[in-house]
């Protein structure tokens, strides 16, 4: 039997604000499933409540062995009702106080007598909603001109990638924008402290920002950093640079701005964790940075050329940005591979990097985690 798989994806309300997780294990059976889900209990999301949902296989009560955190949701498969077995087992889960989501909704579908939903899961394919017995998510969203359609016709948010598709990127960096670039420079170069100290001064809200995130629990410093000065001596200049990259790709004014921040920097932490295996220490913060800036494009409503061209980064991350290309490509294209595509294809890229499925699916939710902890919006 092939190992169970992980598919993540985020859900996202009316205002484009990510409200919970969407995992979904590709499994041959639910005790390989369960297997999977324990594996990752130790790094498990609990900022949000998690929907779990099965593919591959029937859900059962092998399932039971999962040692279930608190925040979650279970996906039952509306034609899966029909069968009483399933029905009795979704009445016992409901019972045990297991909150539920029904999967394949259809609108004017007929539910079970006694048996309650929380939210629904319908492909938006099938058109306006009326009455729905539950918080209604749309699927199978292609981008955000969808999401609008699909709110439009009385979903109450939606869960997938839709939201990184449907912008158009201007040619030129925006002076709010551009002062970040500058900050980050003088990193770069090992400027003065008071020179970069300066330049953060001219937006305040930049050190706010900074230092919120350094402080966060993601980063688990043992101290309190108070200023951009006490942050240099505690960090030094290279490790610096991650945590400056963060105030770019958080920049963005975009009503969807903290989906598209949570995704970029589980991308950077999805590849600083597999990056470990690969690379030397001094690379891992480059690989964040990688990560985190394949958005950039999307987050700033900029061509990424017209990013890059501003920055002194090395040719190595701008190599796998621009080019796909070199040697922290691979890696980024597993990352994207996380998001979209296919299962098959997923677990060939990761194959052939040689990372075991247990690990891929590990380091998808430590990142997930991980960006969770930032507390974007």
């Amino acid at each position: 039997m092939n190992p169970a798989l992980i598919r993540r994806e985020p859900i996202l309300n009316r205002q484009q604000t990510i409200t919970a997780s969407r995992l979904v294990v590709h499994a041959d059976s639910c005790a390989l499933a369960a297997e999977a889900l324990n594996q990752v209990g130790e790094v498990w999301p609990d900022a949000r409540s998690v929907f779990v949902g099965l593919a591959g296989c029937l859900l059962d009560r092998e399932l039971l062995t999962w040692q279930a955190p608190d925040n979650i949701l279970l996906e039952i498969p509306a034609p899966a009702l029909a069968a009483p077995a399933m029905l009795e087992f979704a009445n016992e889960l409901a019972n045990s106080g297991v909150p539920l989501c029904l999967t394949g909704y259809a609108p004017g579908m007929a539910l079970p007598a006694g048996l309650s939903f929380r939210f629904l899961l319908a492909d938006a394919a099938q058109g306006r909603l009326r009455d729905a017995p539950g918080v209604a998510l749309a699927t199978g969203l292609a981008d955000l001109s969808g999401f609008k359609d699909a709110t439009d016709s009385g979903y109450d948010g939606a869960s997938g990638w839709f939201f990184l598709h449907g912008r158009k990127p201007a040619d030129k960096l925006n002076p709010s924008h551009a002062q970040i670039v500058r900050v980050l420079n003088l990193v770069r170069r090992n400027a003065e402290v008071k020179d970069i100290e300066a330049a953060l001064k001219q937006d305040i809200t930049l050190s706010y920002k900074l230092l919120r995130y350094i402080n966060s629990a993601g980063f688990g410093l043992s101290c309190e950093i108070e200023s951009f000065r006490h942050a240099v001596a505690i960090l030094g200049f290279d490790k610096l640079n991650k945590w400056l990259s963060l105030l770019l790709v958080t920049a963005s004014k975009d009503p969807a701005a903290p989906a598209l921040m949570q995704t970029s920097v589980a991308r950077g932490r999805f590849m600083e964790v597999l990056g470990k295996d690969y690379f030397d220490k001094s690379a891992l913060d480059n690989l964040f940075i990688t990560g985190a800036f394949s958005l950039l494009d999307v987050l700033l409503g900029t061509r990424i050329e017209a990013v890059l061209q501003e920055m002194h980064l090395p040719e190595t991350v701008v190599d796998a940005l621009l080019r796909r290309q070199g040697v922290y490509a691979p890696l980024l294209e597993l990352a994207l591979a996380c998001e979209e595509g296919s299962t098959v294809d997923l677990a060939q890229k990761a194959t052939a990097l040689g990372i075991p499925v247990a690990k891929l699916n590990h380091a998808q939710i430590e990142a997930l985690t991980f960006a969770d902890s930032l507390q974007f919006g």
